[in-house]
């Protein structure tokens, strides 16, 4: 990855921390599983019709690195992690929209590492607890299959973001 003719970073940080780069979206658009069609005014990835009783669930995916510099900082002082953070500020920039559109807004975020926020496990829960229902398996090994398959998609994503990096100098 280079910006302007320069390597950025040979070791591949830049690649799952830069919100600037092209890699943040490929890289949140290649985790994504699901994605319905709508504008981009729509604070929203997945929308999940009468999911809180009445109400629409507007799911944003969204992928956050612990290694970017002002997460991080944030992150420590507020003594949260790297997805509280991220998930604050989903919040204080979507809510308002999904308000006003009737909805309720979940952000669904993970670490690049792995680590899924408090609101993303609720939801990917209770989408085990109604699979394990409809097919009639445990509620844990539908789970796991879950993650398992979400953490695949994730490690899949930071690989092809690192390995498009440039070479170092010689």
């Amino acid at each position: 990855m280079t910006l302007k003719g320069n390597a950025l970073d040979h070791l591949g940080h830049h690649v799952v921390t830069c919100k600037y780069g092209g890699d943040v979206v490929s890289h949140h658009n290649r985790v994504e599983v699901g994605n319905n069609d709508h504008s981009k005014s729509q604070p929203a990835d997945i929308l999940l019709p009468n999911w809180f009783l009445v109400k629409t669930a507007a799911l944003d995916v969204s992928i956050t690195s612990p290694l970017n510099p002002l997460t991080l900082l944030e992150a420590e002082v507020l003594a949260k992690t790297a997805a509280q953070v991220t998930v604050a500020r989903k919040h204080q920039a979507n809510d308002p929209k999904c308000s006003e559109l009737g909805c309720v807004c979940v952000p669904m975020m993970a670490e690049s590492y792995g680590a899924w926020g408090e609101e993303a496990s609720a939801i990917i829960s209770s989408i085990a607890l109604r699979l394990a229902t409809s097919t009639c398996k445990p509620k844990l090994v539908v789970l796991n299959d879950i993650y398992g398959q979400l953490i695949v998609h994730l490690v899949h994503a930071n690989v092809t973001a690192i390995l498009s990096r440039t070479a170092p100098p010689a």
